[in-house]
């Protein structure tokens, strides 16, 4: 767990500015390159081991979406932030037990690795238990099949990980919301290959969803690409945030 207690220094500051206007910049620039306008694509701040004080920071420099992959860290933080008085909207990006649902309903917003039936059930329970409103979710598409490495999979008849299965399963849940597809970039695939990839699955998604307009997709390395290919959302870490292991 990270040490979140201390304030940010003046120089943390002028460096997450830094990291923030240049995060900012390439994000207009891949979106001026592909023809879109800036404001379709919303960055995340990727914020998983760096401190709740650069949450509260970022917040103040116009940050209003916030991402984390572990329940423990995430829950933590987002009370000390809210603690702070900032109010992001938290996206839970990592894969995701069933028996942590409750928790992570309390505080994010957004859930973006729904990728079973059986994990959507959960949520929807967890929700419609302890929110007043559904929870937003995306669900997390295998660009290469490999179900292993998370992700529900296109074209699947499976009852529990198929795409079509799981969306479903979200779409007549009380408790939540479908916003769109989630995707990462398998090991080994070009961003370009991948994200095409995943272009196409987008399309046939929304002609079958058509509320369901966000896809997550693209992070620091790979979010020009991303974008290219019609990411509406880009989830960005150690471009923003630096290294977390030259921090003090």
């Amino acid at each position: 767990m990270t040490d979140s207690s201390a304030p940010v220094r003046p120089d943390r500051r002028v460096e997450l500015a830094a990291g923030l206007a240049r995060v900012r910049a390439r994000i207009a620039d891949a979106c001026a390159a592909a023809g879109r306008d800036r404001d379709e694509v919303t960055m995340i701040a990727v914020t998983k081991t760096y401190p709740a004080g650069d949450v509260v920071a970022l917040a103040g420099l116009g940050v209003t979406d916030v991402g984390e992959n572990r329940d423990q860290e995430a829950s933590a933080k987002a009370a000390e932030v809210a603690a702070a008085g900032a109010a992001p909207r938290w996206h839970f990006i990592g894969q995701l037990q069933r028996n942590k649902a409750k928790s992570v309903v309390r505080y994010a917003d957004v859930v973006q690795s729904v990728d079973s039936v059986r994990l959507a059930r959960a949520l929807d329970a967890a929700s419609a238990a302890g929110r007043d409103r559904p929870v937003d979710v995306l669900v997390q598409v295998s660009i290469d099949g490999a179900a292993a490495r998370g992700g529900a999979l296109p074209g699947s008849a499976d009852p529990d990980v198929g795409l079509d299965p799981v969306a479903e399963a979200v779409v007549g849940a009380s408790g939540l919301r479908l916003g769109g597809l989630m995707a990462v970039a398998p090991q080994g695939w070009e961003p370009e290959r991948a994200f095409a990839r995943l272009a196409e699955v987008a399309a046939g998604f929304r002609a079958q969803y058509p509320a369901a307009t966000a896809l997550s997709a693209g992070m620091s390395g790979d979010l020009e690409t991303a974008i290219r290919y019609g990411a509406t959302q880009v989830r960005v870490g150690s471009a923003l945030l630096g290294m977390r292991s030259t921090l003090r």
